[in-house]
């Protein structure tokens, strides 16, 4: 019998005690394991998970093996090898409440008008989180909401689910595959395996992902009753991290937007908006300062690819 949904898990060289937890909590869904697959993405793991990690207590789930480094690829492959009509993405570092899957499949029936879904994301953080590190958590995909929300609009990021526990329809995620398939460059919005220094930590193909929907007419949601937990390690707490992580989400979304229609336009400074911003620049801590010229630099940047993509196509 066809599973109703399928849960895909794709993973580079994972956290084993991270990993263990989640596949744990996938162990006690609610939901019978009869009713849904799981499938394990190994994206180019130095070793083979599928000699490492036990999958024999589903009766309904595989190792796939995924060679083309990425996010993406790894994605596409678990698209590509789901039987399921919906897809459930889960990460490596995800530790599903036990309701999750059961509440998904209502959903999916109760709301045939979504494409894409998600729910709220608490944050296990292995060392507390510093004081100044709080306004940039969600950046770390933490979701906390106290109701429903739901739209069809492009850009809408308030209804949009990140790609931790998102939900989608295999008729989106295939329509999503069908896109990269005419768009090399869509394939670089996300991160392929582990971000060397000074490189931007690119984020944003599970919005891409998302949109989807509303190129067919379906729209995207959050739901108060859908919970996970995110396992943050205390490298994602440090300063150097975070500040890195403001500039790719802040380059990553304007990419996208230029994707999907919403082109930025380089603005003209004038002086006084120049004294205006020296001004402001100046009343900040040092730590404000540098994620606010992160962004800065993160949007000239993009703006600077985007005219060399509109260039190259005119070419």
């Amino acid at each position: 019998m066809k599973p109703a949904l399928s849960v895909i898990i794709c993973t580079h060289n994972p956290r084993h005690h991270y990993l263990d937890k989640v596949l744990t909590a996938l162990n006690c869904q609610t939901l019978p394991v009869e009713q849904w697959e799981l499938l394990l993405v190994d994206n180019a793991s130095k070793q083979l998970l599928s000699a490492e990690i036990d999958l024999t207590w589903h009766p309904n789930a595989r190792h796939v093996r995924e060679e083309q480094l990425g996010l993406t690829p790894a994605r596409l492959r678990g698209i590509r090898e789901a039987q399921a009509e919906v897809l459930v993405f889960v990460d490596d570092d995800n530790v599903l409440d036990s309701e999750y899957l059961e509440i998904t499949l209502g959903i999916s029936k109760d709301f045939p008008f979504l494409g894409a879904w998600g729910g709220q994301i608490k944050g296990d953080f292995e060392t507390t989180p510093p004081d100044w590190a709080k306004p940039y958590l969600p950046q770390l995909a933490i979701r906390e909401f106290e109701q429903d929300k739901w739209s069809n609009l492009l850009h809408q990021h308030e209804t949009t689910p990140c790609g931790a526990g998102m939900c989608v329809r295999k008729v989106v995620a295939q329509k999503y595959a069908d896109l990269l398939k005419h768009d090399s460059l869509r394939l670089g919005l996300d991160r392929k395996g582990v971000a060397r220094q000074g490189e931007i930590l690119l984020s944003c193909g599970d919005s891409d992902l998302a949109f989807t929907s509303c190129d067919l007419g379906l729209g995207t949601g959050q739901f108060t009753a859908l919970k996970l937990t995110h396992l943050i390690p205390a490298s994602r707490l440090t300063e150097e991290y975070l500040v890195r992580l403001v500039e790719g989400i802040t380059y990553s979304h304007i990419i996208l937007d230029s994707f999907r229609g919403k082109t930025p336009t380089p603005s003209v400074t004038s002086w006084e908006k120049k004294v205006l911003a020296y001004f402001r620049l100046s009343k900040m801590n040092p730590k404000e300062r540098r994620f606010y010229q992160a962004k800065k630099r993160a949007q000239a940047l993009a703006i600077q690819e985007i005219l060399k993509f509109q260039q190259s196509a005119i070419a």
